[in-house]
């Protein structure tokens, strides 16, 4: 018999150094999301499930709990990604004719974890923008993200960009099934030419020659110039290119110590994205840390086809990505009736400080916090002493 204390497989607590760490994360990014004039909402974690999956793809369904409104019963779905909902209150509730910034972070929950030691329940924070269909919109975008990462601390920071244009061009007139496109974009994604050769032997030869390139388009922007040679010159691919170079140069011009990186087979959410895309890294991390980019379609099925580009990340897995954080500073006091100690103390605490009392018959034991002073009393009068 397991013993009730357990949790379920994917889902932990947060204890309270990392508590800390993710709420100062939390409130870090979502004022610099204010200050490029974003408009916090906050979603419920579960809806009617036709309004959580529509038009997000079979990926979002997989990952997405499902169960029985007792009051309705309709079928609910637990959110599994805050962006179908944002998209939503877009459309209906806000159902603005300009721009809208809209930014959000509450908990998502998965079915099954996205990598072997990851969390079946991370904590998103996202930012969106609706309304505008220029590049202005996903630049501000990337320029969010980026700033937002660099206050939280990060460096070593590269922006990858990719756009899924580019593969929608190259498989224009070619007949292709959602299975067999779906395991196209997993070759690609996993650069397993071997794979794509298989999957391909019915395409035209041109087609075939040019995802066999995608595969090896990454690296420096020397790459938008390989792809012009190598891939096909339609509209859409040279829209798709072009578009690249202009928000590669202008994050370099702001971002001075941002590398800046191509993978044109980097297809994650290919159903999903409807333009440029991009991922962030840090520090050596395995996972990017952000991703995000346009996705026009979203609100489609909400009735109102807007413009629509934005990012999200794990504040959870962003933690972890830290270095530890040293424990805060606070005043040790005693506990006690006396009105000046009371009064001291209270006057510590609005100046910004945190006090500990001690309570009778116990010594300060909180790990989260590094007293470094004490309150004590010196000729009647509370005062605050080094330690």
């Amino acid at each position: 018999m397991s013993s009730a204390w357990l949790l379920p497989e994917h889902i932990a607590d947060v204890l309270p150094s990392e508590a800390r760490r993710i709420e100062e994360l939390r409130r870090t990014l979502l004022d610099r999301a204010r200050s490029f004039g974003f408009e916090l909402v906050v979603p419920p974690m579960m809806e009617h499930l036709e309004s959580l999956l529509t038009g997000t793809g079979r990926e979002l369904d997989l990952r997405t709990f499902k169960l029985v409104d007792q009051l309705s019963g309709r079928t609910l779905g637990v959110r599994a990604d805050t962006t179908p909902q944002v998209a939503r209150i877009d459309a209906h509730l806000l159902n603005r004719v300009g721009v809208s910034r809209l930014c959000y972070c509450g908990p998502v929950l998965h079915t099954r974890p996205g990598a072997p030691h990851a969390t079946r329940e991370p904590l998103q924070l996202g930012a969106e923008i609706y309304g505008h269909a220029g590049l202005e919109a996903d630049l501000e975008i990337q320029d969010l993200a980026l700033d937002g990462l660099h206050a939280a601390g990060l460096d070593g920071l590269l922006l990858d960009l990719a756009d899924a244009r580019i593969v929608r061009g190259v498989l224009a007139g070619v007949s292709v099934d959602s299975e067999r496109l779906q395991s196209v974009v997993g070759a690609l994604a996993a650069k397993d030419a071997s794979a794509l050769t298989g999957l391909t032997d019915t395409f035209p030869h041109a087609t075939r020659d040019a995802l066999q390139a995608l595969v090896k388009l990454y690296g420096d922007e020397s790459v938008l110039a390989q792809a012009r040679a190598v891939l096909p010159d339609r509209a859409l691919i040279r829209q798709a290119l072009d578009d690249l170079r202009w928000l590669a140069a202008r994050v370099r011009a702001t971002h001075g110590d941002v590398r800046v990186g191509f993978d044109l087979a980097d297809l994650s959410g290919y159903t999903y994205y409807s333009g440029a895309r991009f991922a962030i890294y840090a520090g050596g991390a395995a996972d990017a840390v952000v991703r995000g980019g346009r996705y026009d379609e979203v609100g489609a099925v909400f009735g109102r086809n807007r413009p629509a580009v934005g990012f999200s990340l794990d504040l959870r897995a962003l933690a972890g990505w830290m270095n530890p954080m040293a424990p805060r500073a606070a005043v040790r006091a005693p506990w006690g009736e006396d009105e000046a100690l009371r009064t001291a103390v209270r006057r510590l605490r609005a100046q910004g400080e945190t006090v500990l009392c001690i309570l009778p018959g116990h010594e300060h034991e909180a790990q989260e916090f590094d007293c470094d002073r004490e309150l004590v009393d010196v000729n009647g009068q509370w005062v605050v002493r080094a330690l």
